[in-house]
């Protein structure tokens, strides 16, 4: 499938896939999507604290290396586990301009070793964040009661509605910890009623820049 580097509108890259239509995240902004999404809707709920989080779709690293940030910033020390069936080639990464638009370049080093980094290895980034990337199938994922919250960043329903089933969030809610939360960029009305249907009480939230909504499931 062919593959290409585009710019976003905040002028932050990601990955096109012209034969589906999809990116890797959003055409109106990577970085402001990551940023609400994620971090706004997600990771500052936990400050002052430790967590374990699971990201769906490791990818570009762009959320990751995001969280990375962030972690110091909330007082926060991060067990970061990043899922990916399909890595990002290393010729891609290089065109990616996360470092320079987030304007990180003193860590420019992180964001390469974190893609460099053995697979289902745990690293320790700094004292405030350690990673573990795995390369598996998201209906692979066997953890229980382990996270406190889901970064959900898989491709749209609309390419892969498999990956936005009952079964897939019954796998969520049995990896989240008790009152733990996920959060993704989706808002479809079949996505929010499997999160139900496995027992998440779910929240529409204000969107992204481009979307009106988005979704945020807590156990």
């Amino acid at each position: 499938m062919e593959r290409k580097i585009i710019i976003t509108a905040d002028g932050s890259s990601t990955i096109h896939l012209p034969e589906w239509g999809e990116q890797y995240h959003s055409k109106h902004g990577a970085i402001q999507e990551a940023k609400h999404v994620f971090i706004k809707s997600g990771l500052s709920l936990f400050s002052n604290s430790k967590i374990a989080i699971l990201e769906i779709g490791f990818g570009t690293g762009l959320n990751s290396f995001i969280t990375f940030l962030e972690a110091p910033k909330m007082n926060l020390k991060i067990n970061y586990v990043g899922v990916e069936a399909y890595p990002v080639e290393p010729e891609e990464l290089k065109k990616l301009n996360y470092v320079s638009q987030l304007k990180a370049t003193k860590f420019s080093t992180v964001f390469t070793k974190m893609h460099q980094q053995e697979w289902e290895v745990k690293n320790e980034i700094s004292t405030n964040f350690s990673l573990t990337k795995r390369q598996q199938f998201f209906n692979e994922i066997t953890d229980e009661n382990k996270f406190n919250l889901i970064y959900f960043d898989a491709f749209g329903a609309s390419v892969q509605p498999e990956l936005w089933t009952v079964s897939i969030f019954e796998l969520m809610y049995n990896a989240l910890k008790k009152e733990g939360v996920l959060v993704t960029y989706s808002a479809k009305g079949s996505v929010r009623r499997a999160m139900q249907t496995v027992g998440f009480t779910v929240e529409r939230l204000p969107g992204p820049p481009g979307k009106r909504e988005m979704l945020r499931a807590t156990k």
